[in-house]
C-alpha cells in the first residue's frame, strides 16, 4: 500500500501570513534562544552568528537571541548587545547575510534588571523596581550564582532605561534589522515591574496593575519611534513560574488580560505569547492558554512553548494563533521548515553545547537529505 502525505501547503504552518508590518512566507518562526557565543570583550556578534542565522533563514521570521540594550542590562555571559557602534557593525554583517539568502530578521531587546548579578556589572548592584531579591540564578563566568538584593530604580533610572531601549531600537535600524521585539518574559526587568511581589513602588510605576505595566507600554512607544510607529513586537509569558516570586496565579493572568488588551493603544505589530509548560515531555500544549489571550488581542499572534509540527498546524488551523515559534527544534534543525514540509524526522540538540561558546552544537548541525526518515 502506498503511504501518502498532505502536500506542503495543506499544512497551515507553511502558508503565507500578513503580519501588518511583516509579510511571512510561512508561519514557522524562529524563537529567541540564548546561545552565549559572543565570547569577546565587546559582546559583538561574530561570523558564527552570521552563519547560524543564515542557516535558519527559511523561517518565516527570525527573532534573535535576547540582546542587551545597555551595559547596565547585562545578566548572562557572552550574550551580544546592540548599544555600541562595534555591535551595530557586527550585527549589520548578520542581517546582510540573512537578507542575501531571503530571510527576515528582528532583534529582541533585553534587560535583566534585578535578575542580574554584580559579577556582570563591575561589582555594582543590579537595579530593579524595588529593593527585593528576585530569588533567581544568574549565569556568570564562574557559573550560576544566586541573585542579590538589588537597588530600587529611581525615576531617573527608569527614564534612562527607556532611553536605552530607544537608542537600541535606533541601532537596530542602523544594523539592518527588519524590526525589533521587546523581551518581556521570564524573570527579567519588565516582568519584575509587572510582578506585585517584586514591584512595591508607590509612584507612577507601581501600586496597581495599571501603573506596574506603565514601564512596558512606555518602552513599546519608545522603541517604535525610530520605525515610525511600526515593526515592533512584544513577547509575554503570563504562565511563567519561577521560585517564590513568579507564580502564574489568578492575579498574574488577570493582570496580563488587562495588559494584552492595552496593547491595542500602542504600536505593536504582533504579540508573541509563551504558553503554559506542557504537562509532560511530548504532551500536546494547552491550546486554551493561548486562546485566552487571543480573545484580548486584535492582531497577529505567535504562540510558543512545546509545539511540534502536528500541534503547531492544529493551533493555526483552529485560528488560535497566526504562527508558531520554535526554539529547541531550530537549534538542531536549521532546515526546520523543509523538515516539516517533507515530514522528515527532527534531530535532537546536544544540551551540553547550548552555551559552550564555540562552533560545536551551534553551526554544525546537518541538513536533512531527501532520504531522511518520514515522521
Amino acid at each position: 500500500m502506498t503511504r501518502t502525505h498532505t502536500t506542503a501547503l495543506e499544512q497551515p504552518l507553511l502558508r503565507r501570513a500578513d503580519f501588518r508590518d511583516f509579510q511571512l512566507p510561512n508561519r514557522i518562526v524562529m524563537a529567541p534562544t540564548t546561545r552565549a557565543r559572543a565570547a569577546n570583550d565587546g559582546l559583538a556578534p561574530t561570523e558564527m552568528h552570521a552563519a547560524y542565522y543564515a542557516q535558519r533563514a527559511s523561517a518565516g521570521l527570525i527573532i534573535t537571541e535576547g540582546t542587551w540594550v545597555s551595559e547596565q542590562a547585562i545578566g548572562f555571559v557572552n550574550v551580544p548587545g546592540i548599544y555600541s557602534d562595534e555591535q551595530v557593525t557586527a550585527w549589520r554583517r548578520v542581517t546582510d547575510v540573512v537578507h542575501a539568502v531571503g530571510g527576515r530578521i528582528l532583534v529582541q531587546l533585553w534587560h535583566n534588571g534585578a535578575a542580574s548579578h554584580p559579577d556582570h556589572l563591575r561589582g555594582e548592584l543590579p537595579a530593579g523596581p524595588s529593593a527585593i531579591n528576585p530569588h533567581e540564578l544568574s549565569f556568570t563566568h564562574d557559573g550560576f550564582k544566586n541573585t542579590v538584593t538589588p537597588r530600587a530604580m529611581t525615576v531617573v533610572d527608569i527614564e534612562n532605561t527607556i532611553a536605552d531601549y530607544h537608542r537600541a531600537s535606533e541601532n537596530a535600524r542602523r544594523a539592518g534589522f527588519d524590526g525589533v521585539e521587546v523581551h518581556a518574559i521570564g524573570s527579567t526587568l519588565v516582568p519584575q515591574f509587572l510582578n506585585p511581589r517584586l514591584n512595591r513602588r508607590s509612584d507612577s510605576y507601581g501600586g496597581d496593575s495599571a501603573r506596574r505595566r506603565r514601564l512596558l507600554l512606555e518602552i513599546l512607544d519608545a522603541v517604535a519611534e525610530p520605525w515610525n510607529g511600526r515593526c515592533v513586537g512584544v513577547r509575554l509569558s503570563p504562565y511563567w513560574t519561577s521560585g517564590d516570586r513568579f507564580v502564574a496565579d489568578d492575579q498574574a493572568l488577570a493582570d496580563h488580560d488587562e495588559l494584552v488588551a492595552d496593547l491595542a493603544d500602542h504600536p505593536v505589530a504582533y504579540l508573541h505569547l509563551r504558553g503554559r509548560n506542557p504537562a509532560a515531555p511530548g504532551a500536546t500544549p494547552d491550546f486554551d492558554a493561548i486562546a485566552r489571550y487571543r480573545r484580548q488581542f486584535d492582531g497577529p499572534l505567535i504562540a510558543n512553548n512545546g509545539f511540534d509540527r502536528e500541534s503547531g498546524n492544529a493551533l493555526v488551523d483552529a485560528g488560535i494563533a497566526d504562527a508558531v515559534s520554535f526554539a529547541t527544534h531550530f537549534i538542531a534543525n536549521p532546515d526546520l521548515v523543509s523538515r516539516f514540509a517533507l515530514h522528515h524526522d527532527l534531530a535532537t540538540g546536544d544540551t551540553d553545547t547550548y552555551y559552550s561558546g564555540d562552533a560545536g552544537g551551534y553551526v554544525d548541525y546537518p541538513i536533512s537529505g531527501c532520504s531522511g526518515g518520514v515522521a
